[in-house]
This record gives structure tokens, C-alpha cells and sequence, in this order.
């Protein structure tokens, strides 16, 4: 992610999301998009590549292992969802251009994906701490009082890993979406004092296609106006 602020739009209306973007992000430096395929078909994700985008997110490990080797071998591909141990071979032994997964939420599931990637002498794999900042019981994600732990796991024990940052994923009609997004900036802030980081090297992974903007103004407040 490079440092990079980063929202999931889907990929319809891909084209219209793009220029949005650069609208509500203008002339802020930091800030991407990866634009989410989940059931789209191959010949959409092409057109969206074709007008220059290369960072797609996917949340189906079997969707992305029989259908990335027909795409650009350039394309980053981010993994976003819940990651079950028995789905971690697969993954990392089909995808050579996987950048980062973005939902890890427990160290069981770390040790297993920095062994995985350990196993097949790739580079670290960057990753991403998600996080359940709205509390609902049947969404992953650590609890934000245990985001700095796993962080930390991360960075200090799992040397096959790259500790990129933290995700989350919304509730599905935005009620609470300023209040995750703020406990998620918090919750960036005692990561970086816990590891001795500056914030600029702790990304957030926020934001889907109705609400990115708002993500946005809350990282930027000043800028974004």
C-alpha cells in the first residue's frame, strides 16, 4: 500500500468512482483506490486495467486463483476477506502478484500465512490488522483493544510478513460510518506510538463506494474541504 490511504470502491461504475476520487482527493498526496472485482467478470476488470488501474481487491480465494492468471501479470491483487488456514496454500502458491491481504484479525491466522509464505521463499507479504470497530458480533476483526497487540505480533514475529497498517469494513447501511472510520484513526495512532512509527507508515483501509469520501474528509479534514 505504500504508505497510502485506501478505499474499496466496486468496480461499476468504475470510470465515474475514479474521477470521484480525484475530485474529493485533490492535490492530497497518499491516497488510493482499489477498485473491489468480487463477482465481476474478467472482461470488466480489463476494461477498468485498460484506462490504467492496477490495484484490485478480491474476496474469494477461488475466484482469484481462476481468474487472475487470465489478467495482467502488473495487476496488485489484494485479498479482502476473512482467511481460513485450509485456503492459505492455495492462495500463495497460485498468486505471484498477491500484494497484500488485507484482513488479518488473529495470530493463529498470521503464524499460518507467515509459514505459508515462508514455505514458497517469497518476498514478505504485506498485511493489514482488520479491525471490528462497530462491535457487531458476527463481523471479523480484532477489537480495537487488541489491534496494538496484534500489531505488534506482526511486526515482531512474523518476519515473513509486512505490517502495513489497519482495515475496516463497514456496516452495511453507513449508520455508524464516521464513528468507525474516527475509532479506526485512533486506534492507527496508538499502533504507531506502541511500535515507535510514524503515522505516515501505518496506511488505513477504509471506505467502500458510497461512503469513501467521507473517509476522505476524516483523514484529511483540512485539505479535503
Amino acid at each position: 500500500m505504500n504508505n497510502l490511504e485506501e478505499s474499496k470502491p466496486d468496480l461499476y461504475p468504475q470510470h465515474q468512482q475514479e474521477q470521484d476520487m480525484a475530485t474529493s482527493s485533490a492535490a492530497i498526496d497518499g491516497i488510493a483506490a482499489s477498485a473491489l472485482r468480487k463477482t465481476k467478470p474478467v472482461s470488466l476488470v480489463r476494461q477498468v486495467y485498460d484506462v490504467g488501474h492496477r490495484c484490485f481487491g478480491e474476496n474469494c480465494v477461488q475466484e482469484l486463483v481462476e481468474k487472475a492468471p487470465q489478467l495482467s501479470d502488473d495487476i496488485e491483487w489484494h485479498f479482502i476477506r476473512n482467511l481460513q488456514s485450509n485456503k492459505l496454500k492455495p492462495l500463495i502458491a497460485a498468486m505471484s502478484n498477491l500484494a497484500m491481504v488485507e484482513t488479518v484479525d488473529d495470530e493463529k491466522i498470521t503464524n499460518h500465512l507467515n509459514r505459508a509464505v515462508g514455505n514458497f521463499e517469497r518476498k514478505p507479504l504485506k498485511v493489514l490488522v482488520q479491525v471490528n470497530t462497530s462491535g457487531e458480533e458476527l463481523k471479523y476483526g480484532v477489537k480495537p483493544s487488541g489491534c496494538v497487540e496484534l500489531a505488534k505480533h506482526v511486526s515482531l514475529n512474523c518476519p515473513n510478513l509486512q505490517f502495513c497498517g489497519l482495515m475496516i469494513i463497514g456496516m452495511p447501511d453507513y449508520t455508524s460510518t464516521p464513528e468507525n472510520f474516527k475509532t479506526l484513526t485512533n486506534c492507527r495512532s496508538e499502533v504507531c506510538k506502541a511500535l515507535g512509527i510514524p503515522e505516515e507508515q501505518c496506511g488505513l483501509s477504509m471506505g467502500m463506494s458510497s461512503d469513501f469520501k467521507l473517509a476522505v474528509r476524516i483523514i484529511f479534514p483540512l485539505s479535503s474541504r
